[in-house]
């Protein structure tokens, strides 16, 4: 049997992620802390910037803001997010995050459960090289973390 022990992992000590736009950071994963029902982190997008349009064919995402003011796109469709406010997107959704505000945006993520093996548990639906710097969360990434 194995015993997990609680684990605090600061923000500031976990690589930035930047391929699908914004800056993610996988925080608590089966790498990081030995997570075996999913991974948090915590998106910093920065005005104008967004996180490319994907969907996670295996996993349920949850999201809260924390601050700023995002727009997200749930299968094409627009809505609108700001702080303390909480999203449930659903296995298979596709979505797309902007930052429409003026200033830095931060959103804490979460995903459950793991994809059967990481390379399958996140799916690009655009391209995003010219989307944004940055980029969202990748259970590739988060699933070696």
């Amino acid at each position: 049997m194995t015993t997990h022990h609680p684990c605090i992992v600061d923000l500031a000590a976990t690589e930035p992620n930047r391929r699908r736009g914004g800056d993610l950071r996988a925080m608590l994963t089966p790498t990081t802390v030995g997570a075996t029902s999913g991974f948090m982190g915590m998106a910093l997008v920065q005005p104008g910037e967004r996180i490319g349009e994907h969907y996670h064919p295996y996993s349920e995402e949850f999201v809260y803001v924390v601050s700023g003011a995002l727009e997200v796109d749930l299968d094409g469709e627009p809505h609108s997010l700001k702080p303390d406010q909480g999203l449930y997107i659903p296995v298979n959704m596709r979505h797309r995050f902007r930052n429409v505000g003026k200033t830095e945006a931060r959103m804490v993520f979460h995903l459950g459960p793991l994809a059967p093996r990481p390379e399958l548990g996140h799916v690009d639906t655009e391209e995003t090289a010219a989307a944004a710097p940055a980029g969202p969360p990748d259970e590739r990434v988060e699933a070696r973390s």
